[in-house]
């Protein structure tokens, strides 16, 4: 089939089931997959099932054993589909994730309620990722209705990446399931609008800071050593010295949003001393210890090792400065990824951009991080992009929503990519020699 021609057959196909993509959506957001603690995830991971399955794939419910936060009550279940095509050639994936951060405060619609108003979907997950999710099934649905393309379509739902997607994208990754020589090409519908291709994240390091002093009496803090005072060396270090340099550190990667393209580290978390009673009483203490959790965000050019190093050196000089010693305990670390913009995934969605919208793709780079790392940095599977509807700046917000043109386009521009994808070597055989 010519190009012109299955680009108008797929049209065809995500016009025909553009109320099943948005009762899909509404269907997956009014399920409360919420992360902590990993509710209701088997729910969607049945609704994905089913739908596909009625399809023709090959479905699969996998729990994630063993893996961080998965138990019986909160059972870490992935969903993994797959359709083959006629006869051999590459896999397309489609990788998303169905857990929610908690909806938190300032909604004007029930979070889960998945209203449908003028146009926008509105809920908790709408675009950070269901909405990307259900555009994805669609796609893969209107393909396999087409059929003819060679190879094999896999569409996954997995858990857990909104905390690290170690029930999820991670577990499933060192089993094989995830993994070169299984898929060829994946496309992970995130958020970042119907004309944006995201190549790969910066980096992350997740830390703990700890000081320590010694108790004494509050009525003579002279007899002790105060460690929050201690960890107020080091916050005025971090602020007046540590996190200006590091802003000043620029990536040559399309970052988004701009102010992202610097290195940037947050304060996540601080405690110090006892913990306070309901009414805000302490015992009359001089605290001895202290503790900051931080977030530093890495870009692409530098090196982890290097940033660990200057951090420690960082808190010997504050230390040797004040008279104390800074314990520093790693807890979380994903080097910098990123796919080649000109490998075979994020060209062909490029191209189905401009042929679908009628404008040139921007090309992007995520500020956080997204399972994108466990297919490269676990799996091997380098040819990995992230493309979806939704906006980026609408994640995690109240009143969250996805727009229903923006699933049409973003089904259409899948489905038209991953048939290219699918043929290019069925359509480099038939070409003239």
């Amino acid at each position: 089939m010519q190009d012109a021609a299955i680009r108008a057959a797929i049209d065809a196909a995500i016009e025909a089931r553009r109320e099943d993509l948005i009762e899909l959506t509404r269907a997956l957001i009014r399920v409360p997959s919420v992360n902590p603690p990993g509710a209701d995830y088997e729910a969607c991971a049945r609704i994905v099932a089913d739908r596909l399955a009625a399809a023709g794939f090959d479905a699969q419910l996998i729990r994630a054993e063993g893996a961080l936060a998965d138990s019986e009550r909160h059972p870490r279940v992935n969903v993994l589909a797959r359709r083959e095509g006629a006869g051999p050639g590459p896999c397309v994936h489609f990788n998303s994730h169905y857990d929610v951060v908690p909806p938190g405060q300032g909604w004007s619609v029930d979070p889960f309620g998945a209203e449908l108003r003028d146009g926008r979907i509105y809920g908790r997950g709408a675009c950070d990722m269901k909405g990307g999710l259900a555009a994805s099934i669609i796609a893969a649905e209107a393909l396999a209705e087409l059929g003819g393309w060679p190879g094999a379509i896999e569409v996954s739902g997995v858990a857990d990446e909104e905390s690290g997607g170690f029930g999820g994208a991670a577990w499933l990754a060192r089993r094989g399931l995830f993994a070169a020589g299984r898929q060829d090409h994946v496309i992970i519908p995130e958020p970042f609008s119907p004309d944006g291709v995201c190549i790969g994240h910066r980096g992350v390091w997740w830390g703990r800071i700890e000081t320590f002093g010694r108790v004494a009496h509050g009525s003579m803090p002279f007899l002790g050593e105060c460690a929050v005072r201690r960890m107020g060396w080091v916050l005025h270090a971090l602020e007046t010295e540590y996190i200006p340099r590091i802003a000043a550190r620029v990536a040559a990667a399309p970052v988004v949003p701009e102010a992202a393209r610097r290195a940037s580290l947050n304060i996540a978390a601080l405690h110090g001393g006892q913990p306070e009673t309901a009414e805000g009483f302490l015992a009359p203490n001089v605290p001895d210890h202290a503790s900051l959790v931080f977030d530093r965000r890495l870009i692409p050019e530098e090196d982890p090792a290097e940033v660990k190093a200057e951090l420690r050196a960082l808190l010997d000089e504050v230390g040797a400065r004040h008279g104390f010693e800074a314990r520093l305990t790693d807890l979380f670390e994903v080097r910098p990824t990123m796919a080649d913009p000109e490998g075979p995934v994020a060209r062909a969605v490029r191209g189905a951009v401009r042929d679908v919208l009628g404008r040139e793709a921007r090309v992007v780079v995520s500020p956080g991080t997204y399972d994108q790392k466990h297919f490269d940095q676990i799996g091997g599977v380098r040819d990995c992009i992230a493309y979806g509807p939704g906006r980026l700046d609408l994640a995690h917000q109240p009143d969250e929503y996805v727009e229903v043109e923006d699933l049409a386009a973003s089904a259409r521009v899948m489905a038209l990519a991953a048939w290219r994808l699918l043929t290019a070597g069925a359509a480099k055989d038939a070409a003239p020699a």
